[in-house]
C-alpha cells in the first residue's frame, strides 16, 4: 500500500511539473516569442526593432537579476519616454512572471 501511494505523490508530483512547463510555454509563446523568439534570441523582425536582447548570450543573463527581469515583465519597459515593452500586470499573475523568468534563463547557453 505505502509503494503504490509513493508512486502515485511521484505521478502527481511530475503530472505538475509537465503541466507548469506546458503553461511557461504556452505564456512565452503567446506573450513574448513575437519579439523575443522561441528560441530567446531575439532575432525576430519585431524583436530586432525593439532591440530584444539575445537570452542564450551568458553575458546578456549576466547583466540582469531575475528582479529586473520580473519588474520589466510586470511594468514594462520605456526607452527615451516611448514604450518599448508593454507591461504583462494584468495579462499574467506574479507567478506566471516568475515563471518566464526562470524560463528566460533556461536560454543560457
Amino acid at each position: 500500500m505505502k509503494h503504490t501511494t509513493k508512486l502515485a505523490v511521484i505521478t502527481a508530483l511530475i503530472g505538475g511539473a509537465l503541466s507548469l512547463q506546458a503553461d511557461v510555454e504556452a505564456n512565452w509563446k503567446k506573450h513574448c516569442a513575437s519579439c523575443h523568439g522561441a528560441d530567446g534570441k531575439g532575432q525576430t523582425t519585431m524583436g530586432k526593432k525593439a532591440g530584444a536582447k539575445d537570452y542564450t548570450d551568458a553575458k546578456v543573463q549576466e547583466s540582469f537579476t531575475d528582479e529586473q527581469a520580473f519588474k520589466a515583465t510586470k511594468e514594462g519597459i520605456e526607452k527615451d519616454g516611448k514604450p518599448v515593452m508593454k507591461p504583462y500586470a494584468e495579462k499574467l499573475t506574479d507567478d506566471e512572471i516568475k515563471e518566464l523568468v526562470a524560463h528566460i534563463r533556461s536560454f543560457k547557453k
